[in-house]
């Protein structure tokens, strides 16, 4: 199953998706799912904030997200989620968004998540303009979420090709950021800067 958290196309590339079988069961923010159905897949499942959905011993919840809906440059649009995974353990997956107040309450009463993947940068070089956490950012949306563990993702890692002939350097410095700022601002949090295509490997105790 894959989570898409919203339109844009660092999030949503219908080649990778076609790649992984027209059939794979995606879930899509509510409204994208028929375009989706429209351009030839067969098992979309539409989540709006708040709606659960269950999958043997594993419960996907989405949660709102502060980001952009539409999809440039012509559509669709539809609201941009974020997403708690529970299992054996609990992962908040942020996709794209800014602070909103809603993250204190993303654990639910005597919970608390155990890995955070938390958005550091937008999806290039640069960070882009609005609705985007920065690497102090990010850091500060912890002690909000106080998740054990948080993952820096989004930060320049998708790099299409024609960008590689500009600035064949990829970005290094935002999870560096970030890490810094956590130890500093929620030094209970482990973060686990990760490099790109690396495996997490980390043994949570509850």
């Amino acid at each position: 199953m894959v989570l898409i958290s919203h339109l844009h196309w660092d999030h949503l590339d219908v080649p990778s998706l076609r790649a992984l079988g027209m059939d794979t069961p995606i879930v899509v923010p509510a409204g994208a799912g028929p375009w989706l159905t429209g351009i030839g897949f067969s098992d979309v499942r539409e989540m709006a904030a708040g709606d659960e959905l269950t999958l043997g011993d594993v419960t996907i919840e989405a949660v709102p997200a502060f980001h952009s809906a539409f999809r440039p440059p012509v559509g669709p649009s539809a609201p941009p989620l974020g997403y708690v995974v529970r299992g054996g353990r609990s992962v908040y997956f942020a996709g794209d968004t800014d602070m909103f107040d809603g993250m204190a309450q993303l654990a639910r009463p005597g919970e608390q998540i155990d890995v955070a993947l938390i958005p550091v940068w937008g999806w290039g070089p640069v960070l882009g303009r609005g609705r985007h956490l920065d690497p102090k950012r990010a850091a500060e949306s912890l002690r909000l979420i106080r998740p054990r563990a948080a993952v820096p993702i989004h930060w320049g890692t998708y790099w299409p090709h024609a960008l590689g002939l500009v600035l064949p350097e990829r970005l290094v410095e935002p999870p560096a950021a970030f890490a810094e700022y956590a130890a500093e601002l929620a030094p209970k949090v482990r973060t686990l800067p990760t490099a790109v295509g690396d495996i997490v490997a980390w043994e949570g105790r509850r």
